[in-house]
């Protein structure tokens, strides 16, 4: 396990596979347990949630879009998507207004 490829994912470049991944993982969510904070090389503070496949670690940055996205997940929206499609994920506008 300790050889995984490490990749960092923001929610713009997020495939199917791993929100799918995400989600199964969290069905309910995320909570401040299952964060991990570090310093990326610029030295700003990330956070990030992990899931793992056989050869990859990915610590996808947090962001309101994905606690959004992971909320209304449905497997069908991304039938017509490869599992690798960093485009199939549509960008989500926030409403400013709500809380």
């Amino acid at each position: 396990m300790d050889n995984l490829k490490r990749v960092i994912v923001d929610f713009k470049k997020l495939t199917p596979e791993v929100l799918k991944l995400l989600v199964e993982k969290y069905p309910d969510g995320y909570d401040d347990l299952n964060v991990i904070s570090f310093y990326n090389a610029k030295g700003e503070r990330i956070e990030a949630v992990e899931v793992l496949t056989e050869d990859t670690k990915y610590l996808v940055k947090i962001s309101e879009k994905l606690e959004v996205t992971m909320a209304n997940y449905d497997e069908d929206d991304y039938e017509d998507f490869d599992d690798d499609d960093p485009n199939a994920i549509p960008d989500i506008p926030l409403d400013d207004d709500e809380d």
